[in-house]
């Protein structure tokens, strides 16, 4: 995000909350802190917790794909000036370490402390923490937890105004968690596969009771072989899958491939490692897992998909 779309986030961020009447005011007349994070879920997640009281930007761009990023010099001049960076851990940003031992002394948060990781199941990353565990709604009052400890140990003026934001925010994200449980729990028993491009998605099939099949278990140099290719197939045949998916960030053409010759439909993008645009269809995480669920529900449902 730019200096003025990070001002524009927190502007909107807070005129919201204020029409809910749910703002805590920070204490004091201090400039507000200055937050990194390494993707924009996360920065999102963070400028919900922090109010008023920080200014939270992302290192990469809406629609940037996370796992091979490459830092740029401004990267290391921004998290130089933060006072506290927010990363995800479990191996996402394999950039991050060699990017942080350039950044100087500025505190840091992994965010995934204190979660279990599932396994990844295959590939060279095979046995390696699955890192996307910001995809489960369970799992992101972990997140929560975790940013608004970090906010208040760099800033214990304003702890309160962070305890007060996080527990209104972590209510909203068990709204939704409520929907989408009510949501998927209507997919047909014998077709319960989500089918992906990368495996993305295991904390979330694992919160609402669905299998998982991909084409690759992690973004990384092989994506879409013929192997997989031909492997996926032939799983959607076998589970006769009415629709497969891929994720936003990726080449959509190998499963697209795999939709024609497995006789599925294919469903859509789902977001995963990065937000859209303020214009897009998921500016925040809320409505990342709201459109995920509409788009897989639609594409097993079709027209009659339920609302």
């Amino acid at each position: 995000m730019t200096e003025a779309a990070t001002r524009r986030h927190l502007l909107a961020t807070t005129l919201g909350l204020a029409a809910l009447g749910a703002v805590a005011t920070p204490s004091a007349a201090q400039a507000p802190k200055r937050i990194v994070a390494t993707f924009t879920v996360l920065a999102d997640m963070a400028q919900n917790v922090a109010g008023e009281a920080a200014l939270v930007e992302s290192l990469t761009r809406p629609g940037a794909e996370i796992h091979d990023y490459e830092p740029t010099p401004l990267d290391v001049v921004r998290a130089r000036s933060a006072d506290l960076v927010l990363w995800n851990g479990m191996g996402l940003e394999r950039w991050f370490e060699r990017f942080f031992s350039r950044a100087g002394s500025t505190r840091q948060a992994v965010l995934t402390e204190g979660i279990t990781p599932i396994g990844i199941g295959q590939g060279p990353y095979e046995n390696q923490p699955n890192p996307h565990a910001w995809m489960s709604p369970t799992l992101a009052l972990v997140y929560v937890e975790n940013i608004r400890k970090a906010l208040a140990g760099i800033d214990p003026a304003n702890a309160a105004t962070y305890a007060a934001n996080a527990e209104r925010y972590a209510a909203q994200i068990r709204a939704v968690d409520a929907r989408l449980r009510e949501s998927l729990a209507r997919l047909p028993a014998d077709r319960r596969v989500l089918a992906t491009c990368e495996g993305a998605f295991s904390y979330l099939t694992r919160d609402y009771d669905l299998r998982e099949a991909y084409l690759w278990p992690i973004n990384a140099e092989d994506e879409g072989t013929p192997r997989q290719v031909r492997a996926m197939i032939d799983a959607v045949r076998r589970t006769r899958v009415p629709a497969v998916f891929c994720e936003s960030t990726v080449n959509d053409r190998p499963m697209r491939q795999v939709a024609r010759e497995a006789g599925a439909r294919y469903g859509g993008a789902l977001f995963v490692d990065s937000l859209t645009a303020e214009d897009g269809p998921a500016p925040t995480y809320l409505k990342l897992l709201e459109v995920n669920a509409d788009i897989i529900l639609r594409g097993f449902f079709g027209n009659q998909a339920p609302r």
